[in-house]
């Protein structure tokens, strides 16, 4: 039975065309993956099947009273509300039911006996519907999906307006889940999920018996929990079945195809055209080179596969700065409370280290404070000598009106627009994206264009805050690489361990340092 169908869907955006053509359908029960490079229309095709946004051509079709769940990267939270006040409001739908129950029960002691029936009927039914629901243990369900992604850690009676970006994520996801619709739609759900987090989302989806379209570049997540991967490449979207793993080799396979049947009709085109044109003069063959010709006119030409750009990331290395890097003394971490009990820290040069724990302990402050950027509770910090960073930020601003062209140049106004578009082309962008607005772009084209800034400059320290974050996954194994060839001091944040083991020199849990209970 299908739940979507989409027919003839084209759209562009930015006078870029992103779709053309596209249908396909969506089986009841199918776990989906939505793949595809960086910018090519993931979460515009979203957006698209959601309805908030209108394709410029085709029809988007749901299934008669299909109940939609969508998380969305940018969504936002009400200020003032606690966590727990946000994830009630999944059940609103339940609670106007119970008041329209109970408003059922008012008005049956002046009821008619046929009246009576009625209301006794419809009580009945709604009563069926708040059982089913589970609505009566609500705040037990609250408590266990929330412990499932770590809210309780944080604590339930927490402001959102308090919370980090990733934690305001984990709000959202967990309310998305106990509303428990018919369809999940999930974009980008690990980005600031925690490995044991992931592990729960992971088993969560696993049995989840409707279906769900996943956005993720999280390929071990991707094996574990999807069974259908749809590939947004080159204007279309083709389905495959299998895990990821599997898809890469047919996805491959078909690439391979493509060529050799291209490479094969260009062939035959060329040897049809010197035929015709050795012939058509002579008026013994002038007819075979004619009927020859009518058949290459009438020919469907294939067209050779754009590729698209690859990033390349390089960071060029500083002068050698003192043995110690940074060094902390008694350092407390926080804003207004302490966030971690008194720790000492020694960063040596050349040494590469990843920072890893539960969202909210403190992980961005951690990196913010070593730099300066904002003041420790208490402690002492210093900076080596010679020591010169980039600094790679989560996230970027919100509302960013500039171009990427204008991002850069701005940044590096001694640079030739021809540099400029050299570096940014170098980092897997094209003419569209360097002169598409930073706000329009999808999340892994703006963080190329943040790596871009860093890679314009020597610096002997790099500091990463999650980095791989909206990287397809071909970028995110060439900034693998990057970093492993790099030879100045790293400090990384990353909840993909299967992202820096390997090359890195040592962890740093801050679970270890925190005041919390984790």
């Amino acid at each position: 039975m299908s739940v979507l169908t989409v027919s003839h869907l084209s759209h562009s955006y930015g006078g870029r065309e992103i779709f053309e053509d596209v249908s396909f359908r969506l089986l009841k029960g199918e776990h989906v993956a939505l793949v595809g490079a960086n910018g090519e229309g993931k979460s515009t095709f979203l957006s698209i099947i959601t309805g908030r946004m209108t394709p410029d051509a085709g029809t988007v079709e749901w299934a008669k009273r299909t109940k939609v769940g969508y998380l969305d990267q940018h969504a936002s939270l009400t200020p003032g509300m606690s966590i727990r006040e946000v994830l009630r409001t999944a059940f609103d739908d339940m609670n106007k039911l119970e008041q329209e129950m109970l408003a059922l029960y008012d008005k049956m002691g002046e009821a008619s006996p046929d009246e009576m029936d009625r209301m006794m009927k419809d009580a009945a039914e709604i009563q069926d519907v708040l059982d089913a629901g589970s609505y009566y243990t609500i705040d037990a369900h609250i408590e266990e999906v929330a412990g499932g992604l770590g809210l309780r850690d944080i604590g339930l009676d927490r402001k959102v307006d308090e919370l980090s970006g990733g934690q305001r994520t984990k709000v959202l996801l967990t309310k998305l889940l106990l509303e428990n619709p018919e369809i999940l739609i999930l974009d980008e759900p690990t980005n600031y999920l925690d490995a044991e987090h992931i592990e729960w989302l992971t088993k969560y989806l696993q049995g989840y018996e409707n279906a769900f379209i996943v956005v993720s570049h999280d390929v071990p997540f991707l094996n574990a929990i999807t069974n259908v991967i749809w590939h947004v490449d080159n204007l279309t979207l083709t389905r495959y079945t299998g895990s990821y793993e599997k898809f890469e080799e047919m996805a491959a396979l078909k690439r391979r195809q493509e060529e050799a049947a291209y490479e094969r009709q260009q062939a035959e085109i060329a040897k049809e055209k010197d035929f015709i044109a050795r012939n058509k003069a002579r008026v013994a063959t002038r007819g075979m080179a004619n009927s020859r010709q009518k058949r290459l006119d009438k020919m469907e030409v294939l067209t050779k596969r754009t590729e698209k750009p690859k990033a390349h990331f390089s960071f060029q290395m500083d002068r050698t700065p003192s043995r110690f890097v940074i060094e902390a003394k008694r350092l407390v971490l926080g804003y207004d409370t302490p966030l971690t009990n008194p720790v000492d820290l020694q960063v040596e040069r050349g040494q590469k280290i990843a920072i890893r724990g539960t969202n909210g302990l403190g992980k961005s402050t951690l990196l913010k404070t070593l730099l300066g950027m904002i003041p420790a509770i208490s402690g002492k910090i210093e900076l080596g000598e010679f020591v010169s960073v980039g600094y790679f930020e989560q996230e970027d601003k919100a509302g960013n009106q500039n171009t990427a062209l204008d991002e850069l140049w701005q940044e590096y106004p001694g640079m030739t627009n021809f540099e400029v578009r050299a570096a940014l082309a170098s980092c897997g962008l094209t003419n569209d994206h360097i002169t598409t607005k930073m706000m329009a772009l999808s999340g892994g084209e703006a963080a190329k264009v943040r790596l871009a800034k860093i890679m314009q400059k020597p610096v002997n320290l790099l500091v990463l805050d999650e980095p791989t974050n909206h990287l397809d996954v071909e970028a995110k194994k060439e900034l693998g690489r990057a970093l492993k060839e790099y030879k100045g001091t790293i400090l990384l944040v990353s909840h993909e361990p299967e992202f820096y083991e390997g090359w890195v020199d040592k962890i740093w849990n801050i679970e270890k340092w925190t005041t919390k209970i984790v």
